[in-house]
């Protein structure tokens, strides 16, 4: 395990990301994990932030709305048949990690494990969370992501630690 400077892993990461990567949360409602292809990388209040969107309809939603922190990890090696179960199924009707034979390990400085695989680790804080309005929203993004009116919320958190593990 090495410890990774986020910010020069950055372009590389998003797009892989782009292919997928999971989302994993732990809370008392439980712990599940989910392919996101979305997030977005910054400093914001003088903090490393990484920010995720979940729609309210996802198993995920209500377990991330209790906890205090998320990670996120994204593969290096091939993944994809994990990344596209996991993105097609839900946590509330099947055990991703034992149908895909996820592991996890804990987080180092938060509660939500990461994904035990050859990858980049983001572990975050949440430290704001916004559910989208969709007045503000422009109207072709609208049209095209959201026909369903299911809009995300977006969780940004605090990165507490970034490394790869083989």
């Amino acid at each position: 395990m090495k410890d990774v400077d986020y910010m020069s892993v950055a372009e590389d990461t998003l797009n892989r990301i782009k292919k997928g990567a999971f989302l994993t949360v732990k809370s008392e409602h439980g712990v599940n994990t989910m392919t996101i292809g979305w997030v977005t990388f910054g400093f914001i209040w003088n903090k490393p932030i990484l920010m995720v969107a979940v729609r309210p309809s996802r198993h995920t939603f209500g377990i991330i709305e209790a906890a205090k922190d998320f990670t996120v990890t994204v593969p290096l090696g091939d993944l994809h048949k994990e990344i596209a179960f996991c993105g097609s199924k839900s946590g509330r009707d099947v055990d991703k990690f034992k149908a895909c034979n996820l592991e996890t390990i804990d987080g180092r400085q938060v509660d939500s494990p990461v994904i035990k695989t050859q990858g980049r680790h983001f572990e975050c804080r949440i430290v704001y969370k916004s559910a989208m309005d969709p007045v503000l929203l422009d109207k072709g993004y609208e049209s095209s992501f959201y026909p369903q009116k299911d809009y995300h919320t977006l969780y940004f958190g605090e990165i507490l630690a970034c490394y790869e593990t083989d």
